[in-house]
């Protein structure tokens, strides 16, 4: 599959992203992300830009681009849809909900979908080791927004509703936008939609709603002084003082 040129616009966002720091290297993740979100996939073109802008080697950022995951090297679909098969996840069911989702779409692990008549959107399919939500188990995630409490069967709900171009918004409140449109975000530009949904559900909290109903606080910050005190104190326990 043959992806579009980077446009100018692209090339001068390559610069913005890499003016940002102050060693101008530090700006490749995020450089990456944005070549993705132009053409679809880390091309080789974008490896040349990227090296172009950052006075690095091509072979420099391909090493980084082929050693990250979230680095595609062929095309993804309009959502990818990453199921958790680690620990929890998979003691929970994740190996189900996967196994069930690569039959149903006929593809397999970092594969897309093939588009059947009348699809609104194209969908590709990884195994994810973790996807840091255990509280919420099994998980999946479509294009880095969290979908909770899975199974087989909402999971292939899921991603025919998504096919099918039915607006689908997170189990945490957000709306579901394109990989592309993700993509653009964790490049850093921002796309208005950062306060949709909760930081953070009910499960992930609990710990510290039951520290509030028992009155429990963290420890006091450390300082120097502090610290000091307490080891002269230990000192002087130690010599009988």
């Amino acid at each position: 599959m043959t992806s579009a040129p980077l446009d100018d616009t692209t090339w001068a966002e390559l610069r913005e992203i890499a003016a940002r720091y102050p060693h101008k290297r530090s700006g490749l993740l995020p450089m990456l992300h944005l070549v993705q979100s132009a053409q679809g996939r880390i091309t080789p073109e974008g490896i040349e830009a990227c090296a172009q802008v950052l006075d690095i080697t091509p072979a420099e950022v391909s090493g980084v681009a082929t050693f990250y995951t979230m680095y595609k090297r062929r095309p993804v679909g309009d959502f990818h849809v990453g199921v958790c098969v680690n620990t929890l996840c998979a003691v929970m069911g994740g190996d189900a909900i996967y196994d069930t989702l690569s039959e149903h779409l006929g593809c397999g692990n970092d594969e897309t979908a093939p588009r059947r008549e009348g699809d609104a959107a194209t969908v590709s399919l990884e195994r994810i080791e973790c996807n840091a939500a255990c509280d919420y188990a099994p998980v999946a995630m479509v294009n880095w927004e969290f979908m909770d409490n899975q199974t087989p069967q909402s999971a292939v709900q899921l991603v025919d509703d998504l096919r099918a171009g039915a607006e689908v918004h997170s189990t945490r409140g957000p709306k579901l936008v394109t990989w592309r449109e993700a993509e653009r975000v964790i490049a850093g530009f921002n796309d208005g939609l950062a306060n949709e949904g909760p930081s953070a559900g009910p499960a992930s909290l609990r710990g510290r709603a039951i520290a509030r109903e028992r009155g429990w606080t963290a420890p006091a910050a450390q300082t120097p002084e502090v610290t000091a005190a307490a080891d002269q104190a230990a000192s002087d326990q130690e010599e009988g003082k």
